[in-house]
């Protein structure tokens, strides 16, 4: 009897009880991503722009695009044939410059680095510039800063969002599996 009062006295209180799920809250907030998206092409034309006016006052030398988002001119072209190779070792060195000439670290505190390609973390746009060098190649790089330090800088030198100029000197490529 105790048992039956208990359960009449349960099935109204679970019919009351309509647990309605909770919805999720929905907040449009693509006006943020937007306004970043634009941010961020206005920068990358202006900075765009801005090594249009370089190339442009450089006339004597041919500035080729590549296909990874900057621009380049060959200063050196060695007789070599060989691009690296994905494990290969990588020996150059390289100046940083701000787009108006004024150096940022010159190649005695740079020193002679080693790389091996895609093996290691360098900034991008270096890492993808050394891909385009043959041993004794001495190219001049145009790089945005999206390619170098970006929004961030280095936290030294390089300032927020500074499209960079890198001359690098490609001084050999130690390939993979074997000793030059």
């Amino acid at each position: 009897m105790k048992h039956n009062f208990f359960i009449l006295l349960l099935i109204p209180l679970l019919l009351s009880c309509e647990a309605e799920p909770r919805r999720a809250i929905l907040r449009k907030s693509s006006s943020g991503i937007k306004k970043s998206i634009l941010l961020n092409k206005n920068l990358i034309a202006n900075q765009e722009s801005d090594f249009r006016k370089i190339m442009k006052q450089d006339s004597l030398n041919n500035y080729l695009a590549s296909d990874f988002g900057f621009w380049y001119k060959i200063n050196y072209k060695s007789k070599e044939n060989y691009f690296p190779k994905n494990g290969d070792e990588i020996i150059y060195t390289y100046e940083v410059f701000s787009l108006n000439d004024k150096i940022i670290y010159n190649n005695k505190e740079v020193g002679i680095q080693k790389y091996v390609t895609d093996n290691q973390e360098i900034v991008e746009g270096l890492r993808e510039g050394l891909k385009l060098m043959n041993i004794g190649d001495n190219i001049t790089f145009l790089f945005p800063s999206h390619k170098v330090f970006g929004y961030l800088g280095d936290k030294n030198k390089v300032g927020i969002n500074q499209p960079l100029i890198y001359k690098v000197q490609l001084i050999k490529i130690n390939k993979k599996n074997e000793s030059n």
